[in-house]
């Protein structure tokens, strides 16, 4: 067990670099929900299998599609950024923080007691399920949201009102045309 712990570890890391390094942001929003769902397995090994279903859902699902939309939105252009930590001062960082991480992580890798097992939907429905209500209901809300901005972000170029403001510039832009040759003559 203590493998694949290890392996996991790994596989978080390589995939929040991943998400480090990224040239496009839909490539690092995506990196991220992948380091998400490799926490929630985690969490479901470690027993912990409320907050799991949390990370899972919210982490890897409702934050994502946020990032992603929010970028959609925004584009993916920015300006120029600077390195928040020196070259030099980076590495010393990393490996203390890699130091911290083994230091807090062997306690997890020695033989955990052992526990009664409780099966998944029994926890979900019996135990939690007001807190699985109140996260489907955020997680419905979230997408009517999105749905409601995607269809108001549209919704005005459908409109009269806009067909009509443009009639009325263009007749200006008519007026204005035809008001230079008459001032050019005089």
């Amino acid at each position: 067990m203590s493998i694949v712990f290890a392996i996991l570890a790994v596989m978080m890391l390589l995939f929040a670099a991943l998400a480090i390094r990224a040239k496009h942001l839909i490539s690092a929003a995506i990196f991220l929900a992948v380091v998400s769902a490799l926490v929630s397995i985690a969490f479901y090994w470690l027993g912990s299998l409320l907050a799991a279903v949390i990370e899972l859902s919210v982490g890897a699902g409702l934050v994502t599609v946020l990032f992603v939309y929010a970028i959609n939105i925004a584009g993916e252009t920015g300006g120029e950024y600077y390195p928040l930590v020196k070259k030099w001062l980076a590495a010393p960082l990393v490996i203390i923080a890699l130091a911290l991480l083994a230091i807090y992580l062997l306690p997890i890798l020695s033989p955990a007691p052992q526990v009664a097992e409780t099966d998944l939907p029994n926890v979900i429905w019996d135990q939690r399920a007001v807190d699985v209500l109140v996260q489907i209901v955020l997680i419905f809300s979230g997408v009517l949201g999105l749905l409601g901005l995607l269809a108001e972000a549209k919704a005005p170029l459908e409109y009269p009102v806009a067909e009509q403001v443009a009639a009325q510039r263009q007749q200006e832009l008519d007026e204005l045309t035809r008001q230079t040759p008459q001032e050019e003559a005089v």
